[in-house]
């Protein structure tokens, strides 16, 4: 008869206990431990002043999440220059005023704006599996399409025309210009490629060339978007989308971005080259989740507070 192991019972709980102990912490604490990273990029004129951009993204409002409203109100004590908002604002067609209010007074300073995918259409359940299956097999997320008619809808309109009102710009492929700080600063936006509805013929040629700066926006940082973009020459690129992973491994890092950016780019500062170009791109991570995986490990829900200075030689 052959013999069969049997995990010890002391070993079995531990396990047990380690596993719902990260668990609760990824969904009761680390999901609402709520930070503000500050970087310096230097992408500024040489003898400019520094402009401060506070990028805000992936809020995914739930109708009742009090604490993550009161900390976006609690941002505009920053007294940013400009605010850049890289979209997926929603996870609940209710939760429209809820956003603006918890945005209500970053939007009294100038600012622009992209949507996300969770801006138009509401989530869907899914295996959280299906993003490592995806990352393996090079298809992310709806595969580059729309979701089915079936799919519910959200007022992502209500959205655009409390923004529009308040004087922020709308960067939805499309250009925009504005002045902060005393500086000119030049937009261009595209919309979110994820279910590819960016494009990029409509706003390529590059820069503005009589601005202080000029700044490229997208939702999903998909490589075919960075690519133009810093083709084109733009200095910086913002980009939202990838939770950081969400679900980190300590001390190794993201296990997927869902998209084609590499783990190593998930979030933060880093680089892209393309045509012999090379510009800044900045991933944040964002402060909410997906209402169906409202959790976060190893990668807590953050916005973003850059400092732009002037290049060095």
């Amino acid at each position: 008869m052959r013999a069969r192991y049997r995990i010890p019972l002391n070993a079995a709980l531990a396990v047990s206990a380690l596993a719902a102990g990260t668990v609760a912490y990824a969904a009761g604490f680390e999901v609402r431990s709520f930070r503000l990273r500050r970087v310096t990029v230097p992408v500024l004129p040489p003898g400019a002043p520094p402009l401060r951009v506070l990028q805000v993204s992936d809020i995914h409002m739930v109708s009742g999440q009090h604490k993550k409203r009161r900390w976006l109100q609690s941002l505009a004590g920053l007294r940013p220059d400009l605010v850049i908002n890289t979209g997926d604002n929603l996870s609940d067609p209710e939760a429209v005023p809820e956003v603006l209010d918890a945005l209500g007074p970053l939007l009294e300073f100038p600012g622009a704006y992209v949507f996300g995918s969770n801006d138009y259409y509401a989530p869907r359940l899914r295996n959280p599996a299906r993003y490592l299956a995806e990352r393996s097999s090079g298809r992310y997320g709806l595969n580059g399409n729309a979701p089915a008619r079936n799919v519910p809808r959200n007022p992502w309109w209500l959205l655009r025309d409390a923004f529009d009102e308040a004087g922020w710009v709308n960067l939805t492929n499309t250009r925009g210009q504005l002045k902060a700080a005393g500086a000119e600063i030049a937009l261009t936006g595209l919309d979110d490629p994820h279910i590819k509805r960016d494009r990029y013929e409509a706003v390529a040629g590059g820069p503005e060339a009589d601005a202080d700066l000029s700044l490229a926006v997208v939702h999903a940082p998909y490589l075919r978007v960075l690519d133009a973009f810093t083709a084109d020459g733009y200095p910086l690129i913002l980009a939202g989308h990838t939770h950081g992973g969400q679900l980190c491994v300590p001390f190794y890092g993201a296990l997927v971005t869902n998209c084609d950016l590499d783990t190593d780019r998930v979030k933060g500062l880093s680089h892209h080259e393309s045509a012999d170009r090379r510009s800044y791109l900045h991933v944040s991570a964002g402060c909410g989740t997906n209402r169906y995986t409202p959790v976060r490990f190893a990668c807590p829900p953050e916005a973003t507070l850059l400092t732009l200075t002037p290049t060095t030689t």
